[in-house]
């Protein structure tokens, strides 16, 4: 017999019902959960059981990151430093970010550009069980015109013209990639750019989605001004990174398409972050510039009925406002309009699904891998609950147990 666990005495947001469901008790059995059910003490556990009592906390399934670098060097001291790393000095910075990762509850990330596929050998590592963190969905390395948004760092392949960008496409695939990430306007940390650049030249969008719908691959776009986001989904861009800019029309658009918004609220609001970096005066300025328009677009994203999903930019486990990146960003997701429940959705089942792995995580229910996350307060009360989070697990093992704190 495998490993097994029986956890009681605890209520549980599965994600399927509406509230939480008091008094459960959840079995896993070799990292998968088999079985939930109503009983504080659960059934009556087998000699190969371990019997696990949460105390009455709060269980829901673990958070997805939708929007991680793991590698992410921005301009500044830290930034400075990732980019003069060896190959092997940067897989190790990347595993200990992921390790902190899966202790702050993000028990799955989407990684959108990583520096010299970096995350594919951490990947691997994490899988076979050699290093601790979270699931890793990636998009590779990004796909940018010459001098484009991010062109300066390797988590970007620069590309010209419609046959460049759909070899892109296919060294991203080739190399392992979930989804592809394509650069289609400026953004906030290029020095010679604008959020409302506009870089890519006729056919290579065309070009980058076709490739990759091809290839049964998602498309992903970091993406400021509308226009340009509206020409994307008429190709059939299926995600958009940031929207600094979204217009009523091509919020509409966005829903009419089914295509998803990750806010990354966080990026024009975090001047603690871009401190403790060293981020330069220009970059913070132009970020909180940008902070009330970014505001608006995600509101209405949400009044258009967007899929939003949680994603922080900000690395998922970086200390922010007396909790991580990833919770603050839900805070804000949460207080800018979005109502608690639709909050935990963006962070867990909405993401699982638009990754295709709504059969196997997102949720609490038989036949999900056991990612879960344990806190004090409830979290359909108001997500700030989650700064409570003292258990995590994931497979079925448990990585952060703060018993001391109960």
């Amino acid at each position: 017999m495998g490993d097994a666990k029986l956890l009681v005495n605890c209520h549980v947001f599965d994600g399927v019902h509406d509230g939480v469901r008091r008094d459960q008790y959840i079995l896993v059995r070799d990292g998968e959960i088999t079985q939930t059910g109503p009983g504080p003490s659960g059934p009556a556990a087998a000699s190969d059981v371990t019997v696990v009592d949460l105390h009455g906390s709060y269980v829901m399934a673990g958070l997805f990151n939708m929007h991680t670098h793991l590698s992410l060097a921005l301009p500044g001291r830290l930034g400075h430093s990732v980019q003069a790393m060896s190959a092997h000095e940067l897989v190790l910075y990347m595993a200990s970010g992921a390790r902190r990762t899966l202790d702050s509850g993000v028990t799955s990330v989407r990684c959108v550009g990583e520096n010299d596929h970096a995350e594919f050998a951490l990947r691997r590592a994490i899988d076979a069980g050699d290093a601790p963190g979270p699931r890793i969905f990636t998009a590779g390395r990004a796909l940018t015109s010459t001098g484009g948004h991010g062109h300066q760092y390797s988590s970007a392949r620069e590309c010209d013209g419609p046959a460049e960008f759909a070899r892109g496409v296919r060294e991203q695939v080739k190399a392992g990639a979930d989804l592809i990430k394509v650069m289609i306007s400026g953004g906030i940390a290029g020095a010679n750019e604008a959020i409302d650049t506009m870089p890519l030249a006729p056919g290579e969008l065309e070009a980058v989605i076709a490739t990759a719908h091809a290839l049964g691959r998602k498309v992903t776009a970091h993406a400021g001004p509308a226009p340009v986001i509206a020409t994307a989904l008429e190709h059939g861009l299926d995600g958009v990174e940031h929207g600094y800019h979204l217009t009523p029309q091509v919020a509409a658009q966005m829903r009419e398409r089914g295509a998803a918004l990750v806010p990354t609220l966080s990026v024009t609001r975090c001047g603690e972050f871009f401190d403790s970096l060293d981020v330069p005066a220009w970059m913070q300025e132009r970020s909180f510039a940008a902070a009330p328009a970014h505001e608006r677009s995600y509101r209405l994203a949400l009044e258009a009925g967007v899929q939003v999903m949680l994603g922080s930019d900000v690395p998922p486990f970086w200390p922010v406002d007396g909790t991580s990146a990833t919770v603050r960003e839900l805070e804000y997701m949460e207080a800018f309009g979005l109502p608690t429940r639709d909050a935990l959705l963006a962070a867990t089942r909405g993401p699982a699904a638009w990754l295709g792995a709504e059969h196997e995580v997102g949720s609490v229910q038989a036949g999900h891998r056991a990612d879960l996350i344990a806190m004090t307060a409830d979290p359909t009360a108001s997500v700030s609950a989650l700064r409570t989070l003292h258990w995590v697990m994931k497979d079925g093992r448990v990585h952060r147990d703060d018993a001391w704190a109960r």
